[in-house]
């Protein structure tokens, strides 16, 4: 446990609150993070911090970063989705009230961005640390676009694990799904429905359905529970006399992280007879082995595990991570977005405790 002096925490607290209010206050909808990139930027060079702009990430390392020692990688994003059409309030206002802050992109992500630069902050110029520290604001999260972290990532060098800042009320998602979404094509033959013509590729496509219903995978993940696949969309036929050579269907399938996206690709390849093809298997499922040193400080700190069913930056990273930050996932997406004061100034002292055993000093 760090014991720090209370205008310390204060003084990382209202720098972070400063710099929400400005980011609130910045329209950075996903692919127009630009003016909001800028800002974090310029909370980077006004600390004489040198940072890497890469499109609209955004990301800085320790004073005293070493190549040759591993790396921690404290990200979240700056981007929000569009504006909810129930909001009642100015979204782009940082109007504070009953000790709330509301506004766009305040709870989501606002919030745990700027509480892990303000803990960033404070071990920047920490000597003999027997990690590197690499601070990165995302951009593209909210579509998990290709010029987001997964670009960002090309220029940053190797990382060891990372802890993702996301709305989670300080718990530890030790585990996150993933997502792939499934075209797939009953082949038949056309023929006249009158008559006993064709293959009718409706019925070819029955077999193949019920084995998305049915099917269980063999592993189950103790925090995300099944594999989850759902057909949400089918198509067949063009007139009602004609017997459809073709039967197409959508599949959404949550992955958890006891498989790969690939894995769960090829498991539903062998077991079907139409024709499957992912749109994409770049966003995995996520986890971390429960003994990792980051998994006990959280828990030290009263931290519950879990596992999310929300996606985030996660997705697109290759080593193990968490996610954990201030406000609620609830509250994510909502009108009238907002996060307490309180969650905020919790966060600071949270994220610096959290590193705190991982980052004592060599030798010390």
């Amino acid at each position: 446990m760090v014991f720090m002096k209370n205008n310390e925490l204060e003084s990382l607290y209202q720098q972070g609150l400063d710099l929400l209010i400005s980011l609130i206050e910045t329209p950075s909808f996903s692919r127009e993070e630009d003016h909001t990139a800028i800002l974090i930027q310029e909370f980077f060079t006004s600390r004489r911090i040198k940072c890497h702009r890469e499109i609209n990430n955004v990301w800085a390392y320790n004073k005293f970063y070493d190549p040759d020692k591993p790396t921690i990688l404290l990200n979240s994003h700056h981007d929000t989705v569009k504006v909810n059409p129930g909001y009642t309030r100015e979204p782009f206002s940082a109007d504070i009230e009953d000790g709330k802050l509301y506004g766009l992109g305040s709870n989501d992500a606002g919030g745990a961005l700027v509480c892990l630069l303000s803990a960033f902050i404070h071990y920047y110029d920490r000597p003999n640390l027997p990690y590197n520290l690499c601070l990165l604001a995302s951009a593209e999260e909210e579509i998990s676009g290709k010029n987001g972290i997964e670009h960002a990532l090309k220029h940053i060098g190797p990382l060891n694990f990372a802890v993702v800042g996301e709305p989670t009320k300080l718990d530890l998602a030790v585990a996150e799904k993933g997502l792939m979404v499934l075209d797939c094509t009953a082949q038949g033959v056309s023929g006249h429905a009158a008559r006993e013509e064709g293959l009718n590729a409706i019925y070819e496509a029955f077999t193949d359905l019920l084995w998305f219903k049915n099917y269980d995978f063999e592993k189950e993940s103790a925090f995300l529970g099944k594999v989850k696949m759902s057909v949400t969309m089918i198509h067949a036929g063009t007139q009602h006399n004609v017997v459809p050579s073709e039967c197409s269907f959508v599949v959404d399938v949550r992955t958890t992280e006891q498989y790969t996206n690939t894995e769960v690709l090829e498991i539903i390849k062998k077991h079907t007879k139409c024709k499957v093809q992912a749109r994409s298997t770049r966003l995995n499922p996520s986890g971390i082995d429960l003994n990792h040193p980051v998994v006990a400080s959280a828990q030290s700190l009263g931290s519950k595990l879990y596992g999310s069913p929300t996606m985030s930056d996660q997705a697109l990273l290759s080593v193990p991570s968490v996610k954990v930050g201030p406000g609620d996932s609830a509250r994510s997406h909502t009108a009238d977005e907002y996060i307490y004061l309180s969650e905020l100034k919790d966060a600071v002292a949270y994220y610096i405790n959290l590193l705190e055993p991982l980052l004592q000093e060599s030798g010390s």
